[in-house]
């Protein structure tokens, strides 16, 4: 997967480029938190973030498709929550708390996408709950 060239990109190209990124990301899940509360469903949160990303000048794409690949075989798809910039994962929740569950659902996106960074997001709580991922290669 190819990072889309935009501004945004060209600017954070660097290193610490990926901290701005994924700061914005937060900056904006907060707004929403702040302006919707909590008690909605993952989805109202979802469109909430598309539109306050996209007010903030990032390129958004919303339940990305993305495929697994076992063995140099297909093998399975998902649809990731939200890709922005082309390098940054975006997995949303609205439950009680984060579990492993969903950490490793984040792992298993950065492993099969060949990005390197998601954020897990939580709004099921009066106060954002924030997870990043970090994947090495």
């Amino acid at each position: 997967m190819e990072p889309q060239n935009t501004r945004t990109t060209q600017i954070i190209g660097g290193g610490g480029g990926i901290n701005l990124l994924t700061g914005r990301i937060i900056g904006c899940a907060q707004t929403v938190l702040h302006g919707l509360g909590s008690g909605y469903l993952e989805k109202v949160y979802e469109r909430a973030l598309v539109h306050e990303v996209g007010k903030a000048g990032l390129a958004v794409s919303q339940q990305h498709p993305m495929i697994v690949r076992y063995d140099g075989v297909v093998v399975g798809e998902y649809t990731v929550d939200l890709l922005v910039e082309g390098i940054v994962l975006v997995e949303l929740k609205a439950t009680k708390g984060i579990d492993e569950i969903h950490c490793a659902q984040c792992l298993n996106y950065l492993k099969a996408s060949g990005l390197s960074v998601c954020l897990l997001l939580n709004f099921g709580k009066p106060r954002l709950e924030i997870k990043r991922f970090v994947l090495t290669r």
